[in-house]
């Protein structure tokens, strides 16, 4: 089996649409938790999480020999990391599987990489 992460993107992109109201932040909220149940079930799961707004990001980096940390996000972006699951799959399709149920679900881009094997 081999690791992958399925990251959610989300934020600006055109055709982003119109914030959820809360009812369908809700049926959203609950479509995700019964999905990843189904990862437990499956064995599939292996780790996941939501992240805070992009606004909420430090950037830590070495300058000259020195540790720097600014506000925001590493690039500016219209998109940025929302969230994301590491999963264990046969190969990729399987992985793609569960990637496409993912957005159909949240309604943002899925990306799909494979982790590099550890030495």
């Amino acid at each position: 089996m081999t690791k992958y992460l399925l990251s959610a993107h989300s934020g600006e992109a055109p055709g982003a649409g119109t914030p959820m109201t809360p009812e369908e932040m809700q049926r959203v909220y609950e479509e995700v938790l019964a999905l990843e149940a189904q990862m437990r079930e499956t064995g599939t799961w292996v780790f996941g999480g939501r992240l805070h707004g992009v606004e909420s990001a430090t950037v830590v980096r070495q300058v000259d020999g020195r540790i720097l940390t600014t506000d925001g996000p590493y690039v500016e972006s219209k998109e940025h990391l929302g969230g994301f699951y590491v999963i264990e799959a046969d190969d990729l399709d399987a992985a793609l599987r569960w990637a496409g149920r993912v957005t159909s679900i949240v309604g943002a881009p899925i990306e799909v990489r494979p982790f590099a094997p550890q030495p």
